[in-house]
């Protein structure tokens, strides 16, 4: 198991390392002066602000738009834009948040996933951009063949199957 996990590391540090040549639009930073309070923010902004990184490259490990996301570290920065705070993992939503049911999502509430090759822990996050219950949109920053920020449809095959819950994490 081990050997396989120090190529698969190299092959995603590779991908963060260097260009990509996928067809993917990789966007500039973009500089904004971040809301300092939760008080009246709203949800859409949230989003609006996400879907400017629409592109953006996969890497592992990163919270840095000039060098790409991972998904928790996508979801730390936008949120971190408007001062709210989350975990910097994706393990770290197991227990955050007010876990809501499908007819209670939002758009701006995070969508917490078990892992790809781990079904027994947390291992991939994205926030709702669409809100349909379980059919759902969610933007979030794939490892998958994309390796970019893309919106993807919560009941999907790859999602359904790995879903654990949804928390809002801006209502107090």
């Amino acid at each position: 198991m081990k050997l396989l996990t120090i190529p698969f590391l190299a092959v995603i540090f590779l991908a963060c390392a260097k260009e990509r040549s996928a067809p993917v639009a990789i966007q500039p930073p973009i500089a904004e002066t971040p809301v300092r309070s939760t008080d009246g923010v709203k949800r859409e902004e949230i989003i609006a602000f996400a879907k400017k990184h629409l592109g953006t490259a996969y890497c592992y490990a990163s919270s840095d738009p000039k060098k790409g996301f991972d998904c928790s570290g996508f979801v730390n920065f936008v949120f971190d834009n408007f001062n709210i705070d989350v975990p910097r993992s994706s393990s770290g939503f197991a227990n955050v948040g007010k876990t809501l049911k499908p007819e209670e999502f939002k758009v701006g509430d995070v969508l917490v996933f078990y892992g790809y090759r781990d079904r027994n822990s947390v291992g991939h996050v994205g926030i709702i951009c669409e809100a349909n219950g379980m059919r759902s949109k969610f933007i979030h920053s794939s490892s998958g063949k994309e390796m970019a920020v893309i919106i993807s449809d919560l009941d999907s095959d790859m999602y359904t199957k790995r879903f654990y819950k949804c928390v809002d994490v801006i209502s107090k």
